[in-house]
């Protein structure tokens, strides 16, 4: 018996397309670090890198500043910040499953903007 040449009808694989081309780290991240922030603060104002610093800090800041005082911080587009307080609760310790108690605290929570929202 002679064997059949199904082996030789199979198509080509597919040729594969050429790799994309190389980028920077920072372009390839999903996370835009505070001086990426600074830079892009610069460059779409008329603020050198060292004022467009200074205003990014300043504004974190007094937004930090706020939240630590238990007020919400509304950003126009963005969303805004709370505080949230949380009960105690039991839970379990990793590794070992003894239970513990977790103690009452505080917790910032996020409400995205409608119009972000609706963007994304």
């Amino acid at each position: 018996m002679a064997k059949s040449t199904k082996a030789a009808a199979k198509p080509a694989p597919a040729a594969k397309a050429p790799p994309a081309p190389v980028k920077a780290a920072a372009e390839t991240s999903e996370k835009i670090a505070k001086t990426q922030i600074i830079d892009m603060v610069a460059d779409r104002t008329s603020l050198n890198k060292k004022q467009a610093g200074e205003s990014v800090a300043v504004m974190l800041d007094v937004v930090v500043e706020a939240l630590k005082e238990g007020k919400s911080v509304g950003l126009p587009g963005l969303g805004t910040f709370s505080v949230a307080k949380t009960a105690a609760r039991q839970g379990v310790r990793p590794g070992t499953s003894e239970k513990i108690t977790i103690p009452a605290g505080k917790k910032v929570r996020f409400k995205v903007a409608s119009t972000l929202k609706g963007n994304l």
